[in-house]
């Protein structure tokens, strides 16, 4: 669960007309960034789409959860369709998209388009039969086009209200969790290497604790939201020692919350997290610890741990003047070599639905399709692609860069799963489970415990 995402950070680059297709005005919501033709950009995609595509003078209305310069930067990407299409698009945002949408829904005022922050609630929606499913198509067109692109037509798809399966949105945008960040400075002057296996990274947490020095910090704290950050980690091992049918099992309750298989991923975390020599300030320290100050160790000096596992959005939180790249940088948080299980990926990212067939609702989504449109958003340092036809160089910076990298050589993708479980077992039975389990608590009870609440809401 990411309890928190900071603020992206402004694009720098000076606004340019694009021209031939929209005229300069400062002071608008949004702005055409690139001059066509020029740039790391897949131009012909969108000169193809525009081509192809023609709604002028005609509204669309989408809402999503974006607000704020996150909003403006969707604005930005959207400036575009507007100039291929001729269409006027109106984009809202709300920190309550998703009771918003649900109002909309039951008082027939929704949007054309709503672009859902996760896929649960569309997975709601649609068996509601409030989203249009898409083409049969769209399903070959994720395994073609997305870095393990079989995972994401299954994220993708639904069971409709007359009970067939389809898929029933375009992801743009995504985020990566299963990263390991640690001060280059420190693995150099101990002779360490980047681990490149979960048994080499078990390894290497032994071999920095023999050495006399502190392996990891991690913290679960979060104020009303605690224990989030350790239900990341079961997740991470919950695909890297199972195949991925019962991580969806597990995540849907098909599986029961206390499988062997769910106890033996605690005994893993618990293998780093129990252990006193292992983790700054021992098991009753990461209960403590607030997730935001956790990765604090790392820059002390001499530094009071030497890795700490959290998603890419960690460094907003790091101390001022902190270069990642420079000053710190991360590793894959990597799959057993002995499960023999690929590299799966644990992330979040957005799902993109229609709410109707009208021709330019669908022709919006068509534009998400193309590396053009997720291309803008990279440049923007907006999110992570996994369309493997986006060009890796219009990423921002390095780092974001390399961040993509990652995603692209994921073998499986799957979501954080307790976004995907119900309130009560994702955001709160689970929470508590693993403040309880760094506490003394034994996996078998803590699994049972959340099991029982499973069987309380059904």
């Amino acid at each position: 669960m990411t309890q928190m995402t900071p603020p992206a950070r402004r694009f720098r680059t000076p606004a340019l007309c694009l021209i031939a297709l929209l005229p300069c005005s400062a002071g608008n919501a949004s702005d055409i960034l690139f001059t066509q033709g020029e740039g790391p950009f897949t131009w012909d995609s969108y000169t193809a789409f525009s081509e192809a595509h023609d709604y002028s003078g005609q509204t669309l209305r989408i809402a999503g959860s974006s607000t704020g310069e996150d909003k403006t930067k969707l604005d930005n990407m959207i400036a575009y369709f507007n100039a291929a299409t001729g269409a006027n698009v109106a984009l809202s945002g709300s920190d309550s998209f998703e009771q918003d949408i649900v109002i909309g829904f039951q008082a027939n005022s929704a949007p054309d388009i709503a672009m859902f922050p996760q896929p649960g609630l569309a997975r709601d929606m649609a068996a509601a039969g409030n989203l249009q499913a898409l083409p049969d198509e769209t399903a070959d067109w994720y395994r073609e086009t997305f870095a393990a692109g079989e995972s994401w037509a299954d994220l993708a798809t639904f069971t409709g209200p007359d009970g067939e399966a389809a898929v029933y949105g375009i992801f743009f945008g995504t985020d990566v969790k299963s990263l390991v960040w640690y001060v280059p400075e420190n693995f150099e002057e101990n002779g360490y290497d980047i681990p490149q296996s979960m048994e080499e990274l078990r390894d290497l947490t032994q071999q920095i604790a023999d050495d006399g020095l502190t392996p990891w910090c991690i913290g679960l704290g979060s104020g009303a939201a605690t224990g989030w950050p350790g239900t990341d980690w079961i997740e991470d091992f919950m695909l890297r020692l199972h195949p991925v049918e019962v991580y969806d099992n597990w995540v849907s309750n098909d599986m029961p919350f206390d499988d062997p298989r769910v106890i033996e991923a605690f005994a893993e975390f618990g293998w780093f997290v129990l252990n006193n020599a292992f983790v700054d300030g021992g098991p009753s320290g990461v209960a403590s610890v607030d997730f935001r100050d956790s990765p604090d160790g790392l820059f002390s000096f001499p530094p009071d741990c030497l890795m700490h596992k959290q998603a890419s959005f960690i460094p907003s939180f790091f101390p001022a003047g902190v270069q990642v790249g420079e000053d710190v940088d991360f590793f894959y948080f990597p799959a057993y070599e002995s499960r023999d299980l690929g590299k799966p990926i644990m992330g979040s990212g957005g799902l993109v639905s229609a709410t109707n067939n009208r021709d330019v609702t669908l022709g919006f989504l068509e534009f998400l399709k193309t590396p053009f449109a997720h291309e803008v958003a990279i440049a923007q340092e907006q999110f992570l692609t996994a369309h493997m036809g986006a060009n890796p160089d219009a990423y921002a910076s390095a780092t974001q860069r390399a961040l993509g990298e990652i995603l692209i050589s994921a073998t499986t993708f799957r979501f954080d799963g307790s976004d995907l479980m119900p309130g009560e077992i994702g955001t709160s039975a689970f929470w508590t489970g693993m403040v309880d389990f760094v506490t003394g608590t034994p996996a078998e009870t803590v699994t049972s415990t959340i099991e029982a609440r499973w069987n309380q809401i059904r």
